[in-house]
């Protein structure tokens, strides 16, 4: 009887263990799922444009829908005061009132009329910049800030590479012409979806008109942006000109959730800056539309934890059960701007292993969905371990050891 005894003991410890060695053994694997709806590929409709370099940028998603030359350096005449502006917003105190020196007196190209002397708050100095698009407001703004405009300059490149503009570099707080002082249509567009998260810089530039103090006298100036007030949706933000830059306009538009920034720079003429800003905004409105992109993820996430959910295996883990959900936080958006024309060819793949071993703690990344629109743009989405999952020890095996051996008495 002792001897039948130990020949059972000693199978089921042979048994725990060689079973622990073979799945500790077995190969991890992914495990892919496809989800697509396939409809012939549709050439985007894009207009032809006078401007040398253009971008429409989706605010949304930060994504361009309409791109040319759009990362070849340029100069960019006075959109530059989106950069003066909105450091300006963010570092001084807009009552302040400015003495304007003869430096800014003295600056040409446009200007606000200001002289040397001349006493104006900075807020004003801000509106004369942004509408009037005043070169010697600038430099008032500029020397006002850092005591000069190369002073000026080291402020405005700090803020470039803060805000990711890998492709700019800024020697003037107005944008006149210098070989040094140039950006690059995508650029410029990430710059002004920054400046318009202010909500006093787009209250600016979004105004037709606004009636400025200077010495206490007021004069009422107007915006030089063509479109606003013209175009369904304009916001803002700035024009510029000169004779490097030629005809430039920085264009924000929105019409319900659709919400648009329009670059066109190097335009041969105002008119064509113009036309141009409308045919790619008219081909923004008429071509796309909003997609929820964390519903669909969502979705076909759920349809397909209901085929997999006794897929996994825990090897060692004291608890076997994974409960595993989609982190949406790992998205840098929700929704995207697409193409009517695919919005149906939208590709979910989800990779994710099968195979665990203990530990595994919460909040880890056990696998990751895909998602492809048009075989072209894709985003991925984390997915992660909603448990802890901690790893088995000797009592742990003791007691499996125990039971296995309770289970064959009772039913032998």
């Amino acid at each position: 009887m002792k001897k039948n005894i130990y020949k059972t003991l000693i199978l089921c410890i042979l048994t725990i263990f060689i079973s622990t060695f073979v799945y500790a053994n077995i190969k991890t694997f992914e495990e892919k799922n496809f989800i697509s709806i396939e409809t012939p590929n549709h050439k985007k409709n894009e207009p032809k444009i006078n401007a040398k370099h253009a971008v429409i940028l989706d605010r949304n998603s930060k994504t361009p829908i309409y791109k040319k030359s759009e990362t070849e350096k340029c100069k960019m005449a006075s959109t530059t005061k989106i950069m003066t502006a909105i450091i300006i917003i963010e570092n001084c105190n807009l009552d302040d009132i400015v003495e304007i020196s003869s430096k800014s007196a003295g600056t040409g190209g446009s200007r606000l009329g200001l002289i040397k002397k001349d006493r104006i708050s900075v807020k004003h100095l801000l509106y004369g910049l942004m509408l009037k698009s005043g070169n010697d407001a600038a430099v008032a703004l500029a020397e006002y800030t850092s005591g000069s405009i190369e002073n000026f300059a080291v402020l405005m490149n700090k803020k470039a590479k803060e805000i990711n503009l890998s492709n700019s570099n800024f020697v003037t707080p107005h944008g006149l012409d210098n070989e040094n002082h140039y950006t690059t249509a995508y650029d410029l567009a990430i710059l002004t979806d920054y400046a318009l998260n202010n909500e006093l810089f787009t209250k600016i530039v979004k105004s037709k008109g606004y009636t400025v103090l200077i010495n206490n006298k007021p004069r009422t100036i107007s915006n030089t942006n063509e479109l606003l007030g013209n175009f369904e949706g304009i916001y803002g933000v700035k024009t510029g000109f000169t004779n490097g830059a030629n005809r430039c306009l920085v264009t924000a538009c929105k019409r319900g959730s659709l919400d648009f920034i329009c670059i066109v720079l190097g335009c041969d003429t105002k008119k064509n800056r113009t036309q141009d800003s409308i045919k790619l905004l008219n081909y923004a409105f008429n071509n796309y539309s909003l997609l929820n992109i964390q519903e669909i993820a969502q979705k076909k996430f759920d349809d397909w934890i209901l085929l997999h959910k006794n897929s996994f295996y825990i090897n060692k883990g004291k608890n076997k059960e994974l409960n595993i959900y989609l982190d949406t936080k790992s998205l840098p958006f929700l929704k995207i701007a697409v193409n009517k024309m695919e919005k149906d060819m939208i590709n979910v793949e989800i990779s994710f292993d099968t195979y665990f071993d203990a530990p595994l703690v919460k909040d880890a990344k056990v696998g990751e969905l895909s998602i492809q629109i048009n075989n072209n743009t894709s985003y991925s989405i984390n997915i992660l371990n909603q448990n802890t999952i901690d790893k088995k020890n000797i009592y742990d095996y003791l007691l499996i050891i125990f039971q296995n051996y309770s289970h064959f008495l009772y039913n032998k």
